[in-house]
């Protein structure tokens, strides 16, 4: 379950770097789509690490 969390983590990692990607000069019209991507990706993955936290806390499986 930690690499779980680990890899979702990266994940969202991976959304505020998409967020901060520079415009490169060959692909100046998908620096919106990366923004929304990397929006959908932190928000995703953020109630996803949430919802396992709460799960492990209600079971009693952070133990």
């Amino acid at each position: 379950m930690n690499s779980l969390v680990f890899l979702f983590l990266a994940a969202i990692f991976a959304g505020f770097s998409l967020l901060k990607l520079p415009a490169v000069s060959f692909v100046p019209d998908l620096q919106p789509f990366f923004q929304i991507v990397g929006v959908l990706a932190i928000i995703i993955f953020s109630f996803v690490i949430l919802y396992m936290a709460l799960k492990a806390l209600f079971n009693k499986g952070w133990r």
